[in-house]
């Protein structure tokens, strides 16, 4: 984020190319800034002396002072030199307003910046728009109200669409911006920007492109943690990856990915410019609102009942009004009301009727409420509108409108919107936006949740993995046969049928079947065919040996006739797996060229792309989140249990996801992985089917992952004083409940010297903020030791926090309070450090309190030095030089 805050809260701002030719680009962005903005402007154009009241400079070297800002107009071939320019005069960022430049300029523009960390927004981008500082650094048509939403954009045509779209609505924003071809600044550096700005509450994002994956994915969640994320993406293709030999590569389409991405960083993505406003509407006036269902007020029956099938399709549960609260909407409300959600209280329903009704319906506190009105003649919308502003308005906000027609209703509309109340045209657009907030918020609970200890967890045997894979690339093959890939995730920790290989031979089939006994599986062996159900290459259910010997010789015939020039390298045989109530699932894995690794879950069998009952991850996966890819297909209910079928063990499912999570990490060269189908029931999940590919490339690996996993290799052990071994290691989000063990053992004084005030106690929110991080730009190690009855136990704790430029990491250090004195703080410390030397990190930095004479000495000891803080004397600015 270095200069970031030059580019967007400049003092002063000089415009290269200004001038009064109408219609130019140059004269269109000197008429916006000097319109408002209160800092120092300087218009440079060798062709002019004045601009109005101001002077016109020839060139940067004529300037009186290095501009905070450039904003450049100029033909494409002067952008570079401008550059150098400016970055030798001290300027800190520019906006290249400049279309057509070329690679090489492009790349010359990038060359001349970097020796001065000079920031470049665009090139080719409309500018951007700062309303509260009345910077309007572009040739948009309007200048943007002042408000709490930020709007970023690849697209300069969307940036005006949505400035001319929010003025109509009535709707600021904290921050315009137009990205260009984002050859500096980028959607990760704005979400940095943003996610830290306290003017900004809301991020909307419209995404053509993404270039950092595993910075953005960073950025995305440090942001959504703090405020809400809203992403519409250009280039929906449902191509998927033609070539892959699995079905999991086939099924895999990059804009599925790219959900699961936004899913995955607790950001909530739309698929419209339509939806994208809507949900600008909700989050301006409605973003605190939690409900999970919905109460229709209304005064027709029609509009109830389109509202109720607008819930039904969105699935938005409405919710089931309680015998009290109809007895107290009997009170209010004439003889003939509804009685039921929707409440309809009667087209002739004066304004008090619609007060009394909205006030009984407020104690439903669960639910939020959908007020829709169509005009009478009986009494006016703007009447109705006044009436119930001042309620529907309270805090916290419970109420959403749609007021039917046109004419009729635009002072109402006026009305609620001045109020604060998000107003919709259609009741369908309201849903919608309801439905949005609702999903947004389920996106913050899975980002925030605890995930258990897996409980079927298994050692994964790696030197056996590696075995295999060597041997197999050794070969010069890419695809394991069956046999191979069923012992690799064997000895990964996932159950598979035994299998045993014999030669292209019917009498050897049928001895195989005699010794693993009947009914048995028979399928074609050969690295030359990957899919065997094509070729005829599978026989299931044969219970003795002519049926076997018929098969055998039948599929052998079949597969010369289809594939003559296959290599036959045999049969495999395993026992058939018949269980009453199994499901078939698809468990698989595949490289996205942009995010990386990719985990896919979903009804399996050969219809499995017809069905197409599927969701998609990103790795690493724990238990929760391999629970809530599992919950985003339609088999998941089935897998749930229904009439006499008893629940399948979800357990199991887990197990295997994320052992596939822990093989991509660990076995870079896996390219595909295909497990179908994998058979699950109540008594646990067994493959039947598998399918690998390998790549000498090394697509997979963790160092690909768009998520940096846990960082076991860090873990170690150090000795007390007293001689006592502990275990240091990064934490792990499974750690909550130790970690609040731990702070409740921790006297209340040395909290207050940690956090800088007393608290007796940790929120679930806090703790998941403490032991859920991003192991790309932070880091948590904690000491633990075992206790007597083997349980592991928290004793200390440090953190670094490393900015986006991973130029300093602030730490942070606490141990138990009846284990000082034995060397621990130094232990964790020292770990800490060595750990941000490795990051590359250049610095790190602390503040600590002036009575924190222990952790003032123990920093000196350690080599930092101790200054007053230049903002409070009651503090002490602790810093360590690492390079």
């Amino acid at each position: 984020m270095r200069h970031l805050d030059a580019l967007f809260a400049p003092r002063s701002v000089a415009v290269f190319g200004a001038s009064e030719r109408p219609h130019s680009v140059g004269a269109t962005v000197w008429r916006n800034l000097a319109q408002n903005f209160a800092g120092q402007l300087y218009p440079v154009n060798p062709k002019h002396r004045r601009l109005g009241q101001h002077a016109v400079y020839a060139s940067v070297a004529e300037l009186p002072e290095p501009p905070d800002l450039a904003v450049i107009c100029t033909p494409a071939a002067a952008v570079p030199d401008l550059i150098a320019a400016l970055g030798a005069r001290g300027t800190k960022a520019a906006v290249v307003v400049t279309a057509g430049l070329t690679a090489d300029q492009k790349q010359a523009m990038l060359d001349a910046a970097r020796p001065h960390t000079l920031r470049i927004l665009g090139p080719n981008c409309i500018g951007m728009l700062v309303p509260h500082l009345g910077l309007n650094a572009s040739f948009a048509h309007a200048n943007a109200r002042p408000g709490p939403i930020a709007f970023v954009s690849q697209s300069g045509a969307l940036v005006t669409a949505m400035l001319d779209w929010a003025n109509w609505r009535q709707i600021g924003f904290s921050h315009f911006v137009s990205l260009g071809e984002h050859a500096d600044v980028d959607f990760g550096d704005m979400l940095d920007f943003l996610g830290s700005d306290p003017r900004t509450r809301a991020i909307l994002l419209y995404i053509e492109s993404i270039e950092s994956p595993r910075k953005f994915m960073s950025a995305a969640r440090a942001a959504a943690r703090n405020k809400p994320v809203i992403v519409v993406k250009a280039g929906r293709s449902a191509q998927g990856q033609k070539a892959a030999a699995s079905h999991t590569g086939a099924l895999a389409g990059s804009d599925e990915v790219f959900d699961a991405a936004i899913s995955r960083a607790g950001m909530l993505r739309v698929f419209t410019l339509q939806h994208l406003f809507l949900a600008a509407e909700l989050l301006a006036r409605f973003r605190d609102n939690r409900s999970e269902q919905l109460i229709v007020l209304t005064n027709g029956g029609g509009a109830g009942v389109m509202a109720a099938d607008a819930a039904a399709h969105a699935g938005v549960e409405l919710a089931t009004l309680s015998p009290e609260l109809i007895a107290e909407l009997d009170q209010v409300l004439p003889a003939n009301w509804s009685r039921a959600n929707p409440v309809d209280i009667i087209g002739d329903a004066p304004a008090q009727r619609y007060v009394d009704a909205l006030t009984v319906l407020r104690q439903a506190r669960d639910a939020a409420i959908l007020f829709v009105q169509a005009p009478t003649a009986i009494v006016s919308s703007t009447e109705i509108a006044k009436a119930l502003a001042p309620l529907a308005s309270e805090k916290p906000p419970r109420v959403l409108g749609s007021w039917l027609g046109h004419n009729a209703v635009n002072r109402a509309r006026e009305i609620f919107r001045d109020a604060g109340i998000p107003d919709y045209d259609t009741p369908e657009e309201a849903v919608r936006a309801f439905s949005f907030l609702r999903q947004y918020h389920r996106h913050q609970i899975e980002l925030m949740e605890t995930p258990p200890a897996l409980p079927d967890a298994q050692a994964m045997d790696l030197p056996g993995i590696r075995e295999i894979v060597d041997a197999v690339l050794r070969d010069g093959r890419e695809l394991l046969t069956e046999p191979e890939a069923k012992e690799l995730l064997k000895r990964a920790g996932i159950p598979v049928t035994p299998t045993r290989v014999v030669p292209a031979e019917a009498q050897a089939a049928v001895s195989a079947a005699a010794a693993l006994g009947y009914p048995v599986v028979l399928k074609i062996l050969s690295h030359d065919i990957s899919h065997k159900s094509d070729v005829g290459g599978v026989r299931l259910n044969l219970h003795n040996a002519a049926e076997v010997q018929q098969a055998a010789e039948a599929m052998l015939q079949r597969v010369a006739e289809v594939r003559p020039g296959a290599r036959l390298d045999g049969f495999t045989v395993q026992p058939m797996i018949q269980r009453r109530h199994a499901h078939e699932l698809i468990v698989g894995a595949s490289i996205d060229p942009l995010f990386g690794p990719v985990i896919l879950f979903g009804q399996g069998g050969t219809a499995v792309e017809i069905v197409a009952d599927r969701a998609l991850a990103l790795p690493p996966l724990n238990a929760t989140l391999a629970r809530s890819l599992i919950g985003r297909t339609r088999i998941a209910k089935l897998l749930e249990g229904y009439r006499d079928v008893p629940p399948a063990r979800q357990e199991a499912i887990v197990s295997t996801l994320v052992a596939i999570s822990q093989l991509l990490a660990d076995v870079p060269e896996i390219a595909e992985l295909d497990i179908n189908p994998l058979i699950v029931d109540h008594a646990g999940a067994i493959a039947l089917d598998a399918r690998v590919r390998l790549s000498a490339a090394r697509p997979a690996g963790s160092d690909r992952f768009a998520i940096r996993p846990y960082p076991q290799q860090l873990t170690e052990t150090q000795r007390l004083k007293d001689g006592r071994v502990v275990t240091l290691r990064p934490i792990r989000p499974e750690d909550e409940p130790q970690h609040r063990a731990f702070l409740e053992r921790v006297d209340p004084q040395d909290i207050r010297m940690r956090f800088f005030y007393s608290r007796r106690s940790f929120e679930h929110s806090e703790l998941a903020r403490l032991t859920q991080i991003d192991y790309d730009r932070e880091m948590a190690f904690i000491a633990t030791m075992t206790e007597s009855d083997g349980s592991e136990v928290t004793i200390g704790a440090v953190r670094g926090i490393c900015d986006p430029d991973n130029d300093a990491a602030e730490f942070g250090v606490l141990v138990r309070s009846d284990l000082k004195g034995l060397g621990l703080g130094w232990i964790l410390m020292d770990k800490l450090i060595r750990y941000l030397q490795d990051h590359g990190t250049r610095r790190i930095v602390g503040t600590v309190l002036r009575e924190n004479h222990a952790m003032l000495e123990l920093a000196q000891r350690l080599g930092f030095s101790v200054q007053t803080h230049p903002q409070d004397p009651d503090l002490r600015h602790v810093e360590l030089p690492l390079r």
